[in-house]
């Protein structure tokens, strides 16, 4: 493979959203290809953005913080109507590809205790599936996860990467609960 070829490839697995000031994609924009803590100090305000590829949490608060929502390829000219927010996006991450089985556990309770399943595929009601009526702490050892608030994939969601989560209520989802999860699959790039 050509340096162009791996250039070309290596831009498309990155992933490239486009921030724009305005809704339907009008005044001044931010082209993003990696994660951004703090979008302030590009644009004073962000109502549209397109992803040209990959996919990407999008934050209402600063540092990956606040209400999130999963935005993959396509066209967002009025997001915040579409997702009833009243405030903008000010952070985004950007969500790596991932070819590979998916591996996580949930727990009951907080630091890993109460009653265990471990999931590797999507579930749609933990209370359907496991009589399991809260999710306080997971460990995703394969993949990246999509978790929601209620029954059926939705509500509010929260992005889940490997690694270890003892405590969603430390992590600033104490009034939450997590009743479905998702995985994020290579088909969505």
């Amino acid at each position: 493979m050509s340096t162009t070829e791996m250039s070309n490839t290596d831009m498309n697995m990155r992933g490239k959203i486009i921030f724009y000031e305005d809704r339907n994609f009008m005044g001044r924009h931010y082209e993003c290809m990696s994660d951004c803590a703090d979008m302030s100090s590009y644009m004073s305000r962000c109502h549209s953005c397109r992803v040209e590829s990959g996919c990407f949490m999008v934050y209402d608060r600063p540092n990956y913080m606040g209400n999130q929502y999963f935005f993959r390829r396509g066209e967002y000219g009025d997001y915040m109507s579409m997702m009833g927010w009243r405030d903008w996006i000010r952070s985004c991450r950007m969500i790596p590809m991932y070819r590979g089985s998916y591996r996580m556990r949930i727990y009951e309770r907080e630091n890993f205790g109460g009653q265990m399943y471990e999931m590797m595929d999507d579930c749609d009601s933990i209370m359907d599936r496991y009589r399991m009526s809260d999710c306080m702490s997971c460990h995703v050892m394969d993949g990246h996860w999509l978790m929601y608030e209620h029954p059926h994939y939705r509500g509010r969601m929260m992005y889940m990467r490997p690694g270890e989560y003892r405590s969603f209520r430390e992590m600033g989802y104490g009034g939450m609960r997590f009743m479905s999860m998702r995985r994020i699959m290579d088909s969505w790039y």
